[in-house]
């Protein structure tokens, strides 16, 4: 059902205004030329992040920083969520926050980490805004990885996430848990973009589905996966990357050749000029993603659009993840340039 015109109004303005309050190229490398910690939450307090940073608590870490930044994230998802009237394409790009939370739970459990180290990294509030903390408090107490998996059996990432034990039990790769819950997302935000009818939201939403299916396809590659499990990992198919060459890419021999299938396709601008296959992953993934920031940008050129909606939630997002690299950054003393080369901004 779609969303009615007043609440689409309602949430463009609300979007426009939001928009013109994202940080600049210049405030960012501000931040980033912090010379530490400290200096930097100052600095952040001269920004809409004020309220969420002002609370917290010495020493200051990266990961704390990430996680005000995060829960403050969540309240201008929930709020957006309210004012549409419960949107399905808003609630399933909700279900991120819970998928941020579970794989720093896999991970940790994974490395054999106890509930006691893992808890300080995990902060509730998003799902606290939904009523769904014990979705991921079950997953946290578990003694172990499989206790965890058993924990989520009638959640929606049940399914998916007893593949992910099973894959990783064969490949010892981290990277499994990631992937097959970012499937779980995927499939929900097919299904809500069916249902919603929210036809301005196609080519957005059909980008993002694209990332993730080529992105599945290559790593699979890289991993070493066979073309079933490969197969497994995808989710559906678009007009811009369709069942047919998804199959091409997956039968093909190897990294290289699977990015070369994408040169009669609209993404063949990003395919990476090298022949090592970790360079071309992260290259394209690159790409892939400033290209998905362009496409938001423009989705502003249109007044009361429901994809304004979205896009500000993406936009803000990606500030948030920015913020959160730079705060790694002055923590690590990593240079200010190579932060700056790292983030999502406009070029």
């Amino acid at each position: 059902m779609g969303i009615g015109a007043p609440q689409k109004i309602f949430g463009s303005v609300k979007s426009f205004s939001a928009r013109g309050r994202l940080l600049s190229r210049n405030e960012l490398q501000t931040l980033a030329e912090s010379r530490n910690l400290d200096e930097l939450v100052t600095r952040i307090k001269g920004t809409v992040y004020v309220n969420a940073i002002s609370k917290l608590a010495k020493p200051i870490t990266a990961e704390k920083i990430e996680s005000a930044l995060r829960a403050h994230l969540a309240d201008v998802h929930y709020s957006l969520l309210k004012a549409m009237g419960g949107s399905p394409v808003l609630n399933a790009y909700y279900l991120k926050f819970l998928i941020w939370n579970l794989k720093l739970i896999f991970k940790g459990k994974i490395s054999g980490r106890a509930y006691e180290e893992i808890e300080p990294y995990i902060n509730l509030h998003a799902e606290e805004l939904i009523g769904r903390r014990d979705t991921v408090i079950k997953a946290l107490v578990a003694k172990d990885m499989e206790e965890a998996v058993s924990s989520l059996a009638s959640s929606e990432f049940g399914e998916e996430t007893a593949k992910a034990v099973a894959l990783y039990n064969e490949k010892k790769n981290l990277q499994v848990f990631d992937t097959y819950l970012d499937k779980v997302f995927f499939k929900q935000l097919d299904s809500a973009l069916k249902a919603s009818g929210e036809h301005d939201l196609v080519h957005l939403i059909s980008m993002d589905i694209d990332f993730y299916n080529l992105l599945s396809i290559l790593r699979g590659k890289f991993w070493g996966l066979d073309e079933q499990q490969i197969q497994d990992l995808i989710v559906t198919h678009t007009t811009t990357a369709p069942k047919d060459l998804l199959g091409r890419m997956i039968n093909a021999e190897s990294v290289k050749d699977a990015l070369s299938e994408l040169s009669n396709t609209i993404y063949k601008d990003l395919i990476p000029q090298t022949d090592n296959a970790i360079d071309a992953l992260s290259q394209f993934e690159r790409s892939f993603e400033m290209t998905i920031y362009k496409a938001i940008n423009k989705t502003f050129t249109r007044m009361f659009s429901f994809s304004t909606v979205v896009g500000i939630l993406k936009l803000t997002s990606y500030e948030v993840r920015n913020i959160a690299a730079i705060a790694f950054a002055v923590e690590q003393q990593i240079p200010v340039q190579t932060v700056m080369s790292k983030l999502v901004i406009a070029e």
